[in-house]
């Protein structure tokens, strides 16, 4: 019998980066007291005029020209008519049959080697507002501050398979969307929300009846839901039942999704052109200049590391996360590092001191420069690998320029052969019976002999004389 697969196609929204909401000017701030930004436009009074934000449109455009997407010279702005507590108008202003951009791709890297999911579609709309449910009394309230805020919606094809395939795909369009500047990407506050549309079939067969998993708004629990509803389903289906097609939500708590409400369709939202909007028409020069401010995306930007520095597929990765981490690498490189050096230095001291103070790379008081200067004093024999992390270590907490804290602490290498060789001599005369054990065959040693060369320094020894000079000694009296 043919195994199961699953067909998975994600519908990702992303909150634009503007100042005002879609079609008025109040402000879209998070975290603003309840009820507190909002105005007869976004509230949806009789009367009220909506008028596009520039600014948001510009930044859909960015998405969607980053990911391939052929853009639409015309589009068109329709109301999506349903009714939901935190929809003061009783309709959202969305796009429908003629949206900003079709037809796009993104490469997703996979066990299988890396291949392309199509993108069906990406279309300007505005969000809903926020229900806050009071379990103490059983009670709903609302808040309308995010009700007109500027989303787009990134619709794929159902090109994906697993819920690994699903995490790749979210962290590289996470990734691109902030690459734009769009989007800053904090799924916690809800600036990307995810809807996983889940089927399953025997291979080879026509696709089956979808569920929608609605708003999951973290990778793990997204994985989650997907591998639940991908199990439920197959259970469902070899148990003689049948798929209805609903829209679900997922309980971390529990690990499960769970039936919200059958799945719409289309002529159900009653479709028809907003009568309040012209059609948006985007100009060839709008194209072209938008497309021109674009900074290269992560994938060829990774995939150029692995080129021209020999970087392996996880550090290119992990360097192109962020955009700001790129720039600080590459600037870290033209301060005097070698590509390999910044890269070790840059995801493991760097990140890690970001993670732990809760500050990008470009705020981090250790700049790209400071380092890059740091490990050009590493690679110069300057100072020891040992030096150069006490040098991080303290400009991280105290600030300073590099060579005035090896200066200050003390930390220049040693690299005199003369002077390294008279600490060795000291070393081997203060541990004859060590000394003894390496003539004898116990060349093991030799390493515990060389620590101690490095005490005597102060760990300011060059590393690779002191080898030298010590087995000198140690060879040469042995004859």
């Amino acid at each position: 019998m043919a195994h199961w697969e699953a067909v998975i196609g994600l519908e990702v929204h992303a909150r634009l980066l503007t100042g005002s909401k879609l079609f008025c000017a109040c402000e879209t701030a998070f975290g603003a007291p309840p009820n507190s930004k909002s105005c007869p436009v976004c509230l949806g009074y009789p009367g009220a005029l909506p008028v596009p934000n520039r600014k948001a449109v510009e930044l859909a455009l960015g998405v969607a020209l980053a990911t391939g997407c052929t853009v639409h010279s015309e589009s068109v702005f329709a109301r999506k008519n349903y009714f939901y507590p935190d929809l003061p108008k009783g309709y959202q202003i969305s796009q429908f049959d003629q949206p900003l951009a079709t037809g796009g791709s993104l490469a997703i890297a996979t066990r299988d080697g890396e291949r392309s999911v199509g993108i069906v579609r990406i279309h300007i709309e505005e969000d809903a507002g926020k229900l806050i449910h009071d379990a103490t009394d059983d009670s709903s309230l609302v808040d309308l501050n995010r009700a007109g805020t500027p989303l787009i919606e990134i619709v794929s094809a159902p090109d994906l398979h697993s819920s690994e395939d699903a995490i790749a795909y979210l962290t590289r369009l996470r990734q691109i969307v902030m690459y734009c500047g769009a989007c800053d990407g904090n799924m916690e506050e809800g600036s990307l929300r995810c809807d996983a549309n889940v089927s399953v079939r025997r291979e080879g067969e026509p696709l089956r009846t979808r569920t929608e998993v609605k708003n999951v708004n973290s990778f793990r629990f997204i994985g989650r839901a997907i591998d639940f509803e991908i199990e439920r389903q197959i259970a469902v289906l070899e148990g003689g039942g049948r798929i209805v097609q609903e829209t679900r939500l997922f309980d971390p708590s529990a690990g499960e999704t769970r039936a919200m409400r059958s799945k719409e369709e289309a002529h159900d939202y009653r479709y028809f052109p907003e009568p309040d909007l012209p059609p948006l028409f985007v100009s060839d020069e709008t194209v072209g200049r938008i497309r021109g401010s674009l900074p290269e995306m992560p994938g060829p930007r990774a995939a150029r590391y692995r080129r021209d520095f020999a970087l392996s597929v996880e550090d290119s990765e992990t360097l192109v996360a962020t955009r700001d981490l790129a720039d600080y690498f590459e600037r870290t490189i033209a301060a005097g590092a070698s590509p390999r050096a910044a890269a070790n230095w840059v995801k493991n001291e760097v990140l890690g001191a970001c993670n732990e103070l809760k500050v990008a790379p470009g705020d981090f008081r250790v700049t790209a420069a400071m380092l890059g200067e740091t490990i050009g004093m590493v690679e110069s024999s300057e100072i020891s690998g040992k030096a150069a992390k006490d040098v991080f270590e303290e400009m991280a907490s105290s600030g300073g320029s590099p060579r005035e804290l090896v200066e200050r602490l003390g930390l220049a290498q040693l690299s005199d052969p003369g002077a390294i060789r008279d600490l060795a001599r000291r070393v081997v005369e203060a541990n004859e019976s060590s000394v003894a054990q390496y003539r004898s065959g116990r060349t093991g040693i030799f390493g515990f002999l060389v620590g101690l060369v490095m005490k005597e320094s102060k760990g300011r020894a060059n590393p690779e004389i002191a080898n030298r000079m010590l087995r000198e000694l140690l060879d040469r009296d042995a004859s």
